[in-house]
C-alpha cells in the first residue's frame, strides 16, 4: 500500500486546519438548542457538531453505500433522534456516549418519506450529553440534479460517452446523501471520504488529505475537515476530469476543474476568479476562510439551476463556467463572468454567514445577485452592467404586479415551497431592493453596515433584520422601516407625477399608490403603503433625493424635463402626466442610458397593463437613438421584439417590420455581419441581436444569410464556429425545413463537445413547424438528449406551446423523470408562457387541482399571467395598429 501526500496538499490542509480552527467560537445560532425564533421541522433537542461520512459510490448500477459517524449533543432527555433522510435505507445505527461512560445503545430506524426524516429510536431514554452517532445505509444515484447524481457525455478526447457524478444538495438534498441536520441552521464541520475508481479524480469542498489504495482499481480519497457550514455546502465529484489552478493575490488556489480534454476552456473562468477573490476580501472585510476554491463544471443543464456555491467546491454546468471558441458568444462569456462572480459571492454571503431559514434564502441570492453586478463593474464598466439592473427589476416585476406575488420575506415550510422561493423575486427583486437602500445610505456606509454583518454572524446564521440592523448601526437611521415597507409586503409602489411651470420653477406633484397587471381598480381604491426613496433629476440642477410617505409637492429649478426615478435606482412605477411625458421623449436621445432603458420599460408596462394609452409608450421607444448606447439598443430591439410577437395581422406585421428595418438596419450595416477584430464586446452583442431580431421579423436579407450560412454545416460540422454561431444556428432552426431538422440532429449526435451537443439538441425544439416541433418532442422522451431532453420540450413551447403541453401532460411521468425534483412545477409554468390559447386556462387549472396544495403556486402563476395576457394583447394591437398608421 502506498500513500501519497504532497507538499502541496500538506500546505493546503495546515491552511484548512487554520480556518477551521479559527471559527470554533460560539455563535449564537451554532450553540445550544435551536433557537425558538428560527423555522425548523426538525424536534429542537440535539445539534450536530462534526460529521465524518465515507461512501462507495457505484455509478454503473447508480447505487451508493455509505457509513457516517454524526458527533452531537442531545440538549434533553429525549427517547429518540430525529434526522432527515430521503431515499436511504439504513442498515444499522447506533449511539455512543462520548466523554463519559456509558453502554452504545442500538437504535431502530423508521423512515417517514413524506417528512424526509428518519426516527432513532433507542430502548432506553436518551439523556443529555454529547454522543456519536453511527449509521450504515445506502442510496441511490439519481440521473437528475439531485442529491448525488450521475452525467453521461461524450469524452472530447474520445468521443465515448463517460459518466461522472456530482452532488446538488440545495434546496434540502443533503438528506439523499446521509442522514443529517439538513437545515441550514444546523451548522457543523464535515470529514468526506470515498472510494472511487484509481484512475478518476475526486474533487470535494476542502484539499485531499490522503489517498491510498483499495485494491480492484480503486483508491479511498479523504479530505479535509471543512468549516462548521449548513449541510447543503457539502460536495463532492468524481470523474475524468482536467484540473487548471493559480495562486490568486491573497495565496488561496484558485483552480477550475473540466471534462477531460477541456481544461483550457476553463482558462478565461480561471483568471476571472483569481481576480475577484482578493475584491470580494476586501469589499466584505474578511479573508478567504479556504485553502482553496474550485469551481467544477458537468456537462448537462437542469431545468432548476445553472450554478451552486457549494463551499470552496462551486459546481457550474458546462455552458456557464467554459469558453469554446467553436460556440461561445461574447455575450456568453460576460454571462460566465457574472454568474462566476455571484457563486463567489456566496462564499461570504450564504456560506460563511447563511440565512437561519429558507425563508429568508433572499438573503443569499439577492445579494449574490447585486454583488456579482458590483464586482462586474468594478473590473468589467466597459460592458455596462449596471444597465442589467433594469432588465432585472422588470423580471421581478412581472411577477410582482400580479395577485399570486409573495414578500420577499415569505413563509416557507415544505420542500417544495423551499424550491419554490429560488424566484426572480429572491434574485432580481432582492437586488433591486438592495441597490435601492445602497443608494439611500451611501456606499461606504452601506459597506461598512455590511462588513459589521458579516463579522457579527460568521460561522454562523442571521436573518434578514440582522442585515438592516448592522447597516442602520453604521450610520443609516430609518432605513429598517424602508426596508420593512419592501420585503415583508409583497407588490409595486406606484408613484403618479405631475409637474407644472411658473416663473421659470416647476411644481411637481407625487402621489403613492399601487401598481398591479391584475388587480388595477382593486389596488386605486386601497393601495398598500411604502415610504419610498426616490432620487429626482431635473436638467442640470442637482438631484434632489427625498422619501416619499403619500404625497409630497417640490419645487424644482427650470421648467424641462423631470426624472422621478434618477438612474433607475428605486423599485416602483412612475407615472407621469401626459405632458411630461412629451417633455421626456424629446428629450430621450439626451437622457442617461440606464434612464433611456427605464423609462421605455416602465412605460410599457403601464401601457399593458392599461394606466396610460400605449402610444406615449411607443413614442418613448420610437426615440430612443439609432446611435444609442449598445446595450441600450439591444434593449430597445427586445421590446421591439416583444411588441411584434402581440401582433397578429400579417398587415400590421409588415409594417412593423418596415419601422423596425428602417430604425435599425443602418446600425447592422455599420457594424456589418462579421465579428471585427478587437472590437468592443459590447458592439459583437449588438451585432447578434441585430441579426437575431430583424431574422425574427423575416427580413429576407437575414434570413438568406442563415441559410446560406447553415447549409455550409453538410460539408463541414465547423463551417460556423465562431462568436455568431448560436445566432445563426437559431435562426435556422425556427425557419428548419425537414431536412435541416435532420442535420441538426446530425450535428448533435456526432459532435464530441458537449456544449455544441446540448445546443443542437435544444435547437431541435425550437422548428415553427408542428410536424418537425413533433419529432422533437418524440426525441426528447427516446434518451438520446440526456439532460437537455426537458430543454428540447421548453424550446418546442416557445413556436408551438399548446403542443408541448398536451404532449408533457400524455406523457407526465416520463416527461417528469428528465426534470429536478426541485423544478417540476416550475416547468408546467414554462410550457404555458408564450401561450395565447384560452383553453389553456382550463388545462392549467385542471394541472392545478390535481397538485398537492404546496405544488400549486407556479401553476397559479401561469394561469393569471396568461388571463392578462389574453386581456391585454388585443388592447395593445388595436394601439400599435393605430400608430403604424399615423406614421
Amino acid at each position: 500500500m502506498r500513500t501519497t501526500f504532497s507538499a502541496t496538499a500538506a500546505l493546503l490542509l495546515a491552511s484548512c486546519a487554520s480556518a477551521v480552527a479559527a471559527q470554533r467560537a460560539p455563535s449564537r445560532t451554532t450553540e445550544g438548542p435551536l433557537p425558538a425564533s428560527i423555522t425548523s421541522n426538525l424536534p429542537r433537542n440535539a445539534r450536530p457538531l462534526h460529521y465524518r461520512i465515507d461512501v462507495h459510490p457505484d455509478a454503473q448500477t447508480l447505487t451508493f453505500t455509505g457509513t457516517e459517524s454524526v458527533t452531537l449533543r442531545v440538549y434533553e432527555p429525549a427517547d429518540a433522534l430525529t434526522l432527515n433522510a430521503n431515499e436511504l435505507t439504513i442498515a444499522s445505527a447506533k449511539l455512543t456516549p462520548l466523554g463519559r461512560e456509558g453502554a452504545v445503545v442500538d437504535l431502530r430506524a423508521t423512515i417517514d418519506p413524506a417528512a424526509q426524516q428518519v426516527r432513532f429510536a433507542a430502548a432506553r431514554t436518551i439523556a443529555p450529553g454529547t454522543y456519536r452517532l453511527d449509521v450504515v445505509y445506502s442510496g441511490k444515484i439519481n440521473t437528475q440534479a439531485n442529491g448525488l447524481f450521475a452525467l453521461d457525455y461524450p469524452d472530447k478526447r474520445t468521443g465515448k460517452t463517460v459518466r461522472s457524478l456530482f452532488t446538488q444538495f440545495e434546496a434540502p438534498d443533503g438528506r439523499r446523501f446521509a442522514p443529517e441536520f439538513d437545515e441550514p441552521a444546523y451548522k457543523a464541520t464535515f470529514e468526506l471520504s470515498a472510494v472511487v475508481p484509481a484512475d478518476q479524480m475526486a474533487i470535494s469542498n476542502t484539499p485531499i488529505a490522503k489517498s491510498v489504495s483499495a485494491g480492484a482499481g480503486l483508491k479511498h480519497v479523504y479530505f479535509g475537515e471543512t468549516p462548521k457550514m449548513s449541510s447543503y455546502l457539502l460536495f463532492l465529484a468524481t470523474g475524468y476530469f482536467d484540473r487548471i489552478a493559480k495562486q490568486a493575490p491573497d495565496g488561496v488556489e484558485a483552480g477550475i476543474v473540466t471534462p477531460a480534454g477541456s481544461g483550457e476552456e476553463g482558462r478565461f473562468a480561471l483568471d476571472s476568479m483569481a481576480q475577484i477573490l482578493p475584491y470580494y476580501e476586501d469589499y466584505f472585510g474578511q479573508k478567504y476562510p479556504l485553502p482553496k476554491l474550485d469551481n467544477v463544471a458537468g456537462p448537462g443543464q437542469s431545468q432548476f439551476f445553472s450554478a451552486m456555491e457549494n463551499w470552496g467546491a462551486i459546481f457550474t454546468f458546462n455552458r456557464e463556467l467554459l469558453v469554446d471558441p467553436a460556440i461561445t458568444s461574447p455575450l456568453q462569456k460576460q454571462r460566465i463572468y457574472e454568474d462566476q462572480a455571484h457563486e463567489m459571492a456566496h462564499q461570504w454571503f450564504g456560506d460563511l454567514v447563511t440565512m437561519a431559514w429558507w425563508d429568508d434564502i433572499w438573503l443569499n441570492e439577492g445579494f449574490a445577485s447585486w454583488m456579482e453586478t458590483k464586482a462586474t463593474d468594478h473590473f468589467h464598466p466597459e460592458w455596462y452592467p449596471l444597465l442589467g439592473r433594469v432588465d432585472g427589476r422588470e423580471r421581478a416585476m412581472e411577477l410582482d404586479s400580479f395577485k399570486t406575488t409573495h414578500p420577499v420575506v415569505q413563509p416557507v415550510r415544505t420542500v417544495e415551497e423551499i424550491d419554490q422561493a429560488f424566484d426572480a423575486i429572491a434574485y432580481q427583486k432582492g437586488e433591486a431592493v438592495l441597490a435601492m437602500l445602497e443608494a439611500y445610505a451611501g456606499a461606504d456606509t452601506w459597506r461598512d453596515g455590511i462588513r459589521a454583518y458579516i463579522a457579527a454572524h460568521k460561522y454562523g446564521s442571521a436573518t434578514t433584520d440582522d442585515l438592516w440592523q448592522a447597516v442602520e448601526s453604521a450610520g443609516v437611521p430609518g432605513l429598517t422601516a424602508i426596508a420593512h415597507d419592501f420585503t415583508r409586503q409583497p407588490g409595486i409602489p406606484l408613484v403618479r407625477a405631475d409637474v407644472s411651470c411658473a416663473g421659470g420653477r416647476a411644481s411637481l406633484s407625487l402621489t403613492q399608490g399601487e401598481f398591479s397587471l391584475d388587480r388595477t381598480k382593486a389596488v386605486a381604491a386601497d393601495p398598500q403603503h411604502w415610504r419610498v426613496p426616490l432620487l429626482i433629476e431635473a436638467g442640470e440642477a442637482h438631484p434632489v433625493r427625498t422619501v416619499l410617505d403619500g404625497s409630497a409637492l417640490l419645487t424644482l429649478p427650470g421648467c424641462g424635463p423631470v426624472i422621478v426615478n434618477g438612474g433607475q435606482l428605486g423599485y416602483f412605477r412612475t407615472l407621469y402626466s401626459p405632458a411630461m411625458l412629451r417633455q421626456l421623449a424629446t428629450a430621450m436621445p439626451h437622457l442617461q442610458p440606464i434612464d433611456q432603458i427605464g423609462l421605455v420599460r416602465d412605460n410599457i408596462a403601464l401601457a399593458t397593463a392599461g394606466y396610460e394609452p400605449a402610444v406615449p409608450a411607443l413614442d418613448l421607444l420610437a426615440a430612443i437613438p439609432a446611435d444609442a448606447n449598445p446595450r441600450v439598443a439591444r434593449n430597445a430591439l427586445d421590446q421591439w421584439n416583444g411588441l411584434y410577437g402581440m401582433l397578429q395581422s400579417n398587415d400590421d406585421r409588415a409594417a412593423f417590420a418596415a419601422k423596425l428595418r428602417e430604425l435599425w438596419q443602418p446600425r447592422l450595416q455599420a457594424l456589418g455581419y462579421e465579428p471585427r477584430a478587437d472590437e468592443p464586446p459590447v458592439d459583437a452583442n449588438l451585432r447578434a441581436t441585430l441579426i437575431a431580431t430583424l431574422g425574427n421579423i423575416g427580413d429576407a436579407t437575414v434570413l438568406v444569410e442563415a441559410r446560406t450560412r447553415f447549409a455550409r454545416l453538410a460539408g463541414d460540422p465547423h463551417a460556423l464556429d465562431g462568436e455568431l454561431k448560436t445566432t445563426w444556428l437559431d435562426i435556422a432552426a425556427r425557419n428548419a425545413t425537414a431536412k435541416d431538422w435532420q442535420l441538426l440532429k446530425h450535428l448533435a449526435e456526432h459532435t464530441k463537445s458537449p456544449a455544441e451537443r446540448a445546443t443542437y439538441y435544444e435547437l431541435l425544439g425550437a422548428a415553427s413547424d408542428k410536424r418537425l416541433a413533433r419529432k422533437a418532442l418524440a426525441l426528447a422522451l427516446s434518451g438520446k438528449a440526456g439532460t437537455t431532453s426537458a430543454a428540447i420540450i421548453s424550446r418546442v413551447a416557445g413556436a408551438n406551446p399548446q403542443l408541448a403541453y398536451d404532449f408533457t401532460i400524455a406523457h407526465r411521468a416520463q416527461v417528469e423523470s428528465l426534470i429536478d425534483d426541485s423544478g417540476r412545477s416550475a416547468f408546467y409554468r414554462r410550457l404555458a408562457g408564450s401561450s395565447m390559447d384560452p383553453a389553456m386556462v382550463g388545462k392549467l387549472e385542471a394541472l392545478r387541482d390535481s397538485l398537492a396544495a404546496d405544488r400549486r403556486k407556479p401553476i397559479d402563476q401561469a394561469i393569471v399571467a396568461l388571463e392578462q395576457r389574453l386581456e391585454s394583447y388585443p388592447r395593445m394591437r388595436s394601439a400599435l395598429h393605430d400608430w403604424l398608421a399615423a406614421g
